[in-house]
């Protein structure tokens, strides 16, 4: 048992010794691989050990005939480069970018840019109008992308219709009765203002609304529109529903065409219509184009019928529709351009 333990003993023995032998044999055969450390990193002719390293592992033999590396570029021939360099691109800090349509180099904005702002949708929507032919500039369909246009000076329209491109903005409001058409009240009523808070810009009215009279009134930062709006040369119609107690002749509507005489001159209708009767209660339709002070209150009452309630239900183009009381709502791009078409704008 001990001459085969020792046997297993001198194998390892055995082992290990002819272990060392191979690593005396290579050593003497191939120089030892370095280890990372020791490693020498060229960097062309006259290198040095501590030079920095060309891809991973050291640098690799140029591929030319005979595994020479290529020189390194002299300081003066890097200078030279440099210089004719900068002698090529010197003159040209000036280029102008070629011209995509006529006038590029006019100042403006694009004009799907300003579409867009104007609420007519994405720059590509806006795009695919103009694609459409339906858009024109001063008179003009536009038919290439990229145009420009001032916001202040042209005029754009898209279908016809007047594009506000300016920062303007329009809303409609269902004004309650009680209310005071005015953006500020000094005695603390209830006003227009409290309605409009928090907004971008100062918003007024455009015309006014007795306060018992409720309906569509307009408030707008677009001074221009709203004089022309109010100003009797456009003539502006007004739709408005009063209820009144009958019965009533059936040729009310025929006197008030053809005028009755207030205190400040004659006031005509330009039209008129039932719209409901239930017993003795009429609800009547009245459309004129004068803006005097309890006009409509006044032509009936002149007439002999009361009114009891009054709702303003359009103001040109623009309608109440089923807009609650005391909602605020924006006017579209179309509802815009439809007023401003009223008055020519």
């Amino acid at each position: 048992m001990r001459s085969s333990g020792s046997g297993k003993s001198g194998g390892r023995g055995n082992h290990r010794g002819a272990g060392n032998n191979r690593d005396q044999k290579q050593g003497q055969g191939r120089p030892r691989k370095p280890r990372p450390e020791e490693r020498r990193y060229d960097v062309g002719p006259g290198g040095t050990k501590d030079g920095p390293k060309s891809g991973r592992g050291g640098a690799k033999p140029s591929s030319r005939k005979g595994g020479r590396t290529a020189p390194g570029r002299s300081r003066e021939y890097e200078t030279r480069m440099e210089e004719r360099n900068r002698d090529r691109y010197a003159g040209r800090k000036d280029v102008k970018l070629p011209k995509t349509f006529p006038g590029a180099e006019q100042e403006g904005e694009r004009l799907q840019k300003v579409l867009a702002r104007a609420g007519y949708g994405s720059r590509r929507a806006c795009e695919e109008l103009i694609e459409q032919a339906r858009v024109e500039v001063n008179g003009e369909i536009v038919l290439e992308q990229g145009r420009r246009v001032d916001p202040e000076k042209d005029e754009v329209k898209v279908d016809g219709l007047t594009v506000a491109t300016q920062s303007y903005q329009f809303f409609s409001l269902n004004k309650p009765a009680g209310v005071v058409s005015t953006m500020e009240d000094p005695e603390g009523r209830q006003c227009l203002g409290d309605y409009v808070t928090n907004r971008e810009t100062r918003l007024f009215h455009v015309g006014r609304l007795d306060t018992e009279t409720e309906g569509v009134i307009l408030l707008t930062n677009h001074g221009e529109l709203a004089h022309r709006l109010t100003h009797p040369r456009y003539g502006v119609k007004k739709t408005y529903l009063a209820h009144i107690v009958g019965p009533i002749p059936r040729d009310l509507g025929k006197r008030l065409k053809d005028g009755i005489q207030l205190e400040d001159g004659y006031a005509r209708a330009d039209h008129f219509r039932v719209v409901e009767q239930t017993g003795k209660n009429y609800l009547v339709e009245v459309t004129l184009h004068e803006g005097r002070k309890h006009i409509v209150r006044r032509m009936l009452a002149e007439a002999g019928f009361p009114v009891d309630k009054l709702v303003r239900t359009a103001f040109g183009p623009i309608t109440l529709g089923d807009q609650k009381s005391g909602w605020l709502r924006r006017l579209s791009n179309t509802e815009v351009g439809m007023l401003m078409q009223e008055v020519d704008l």
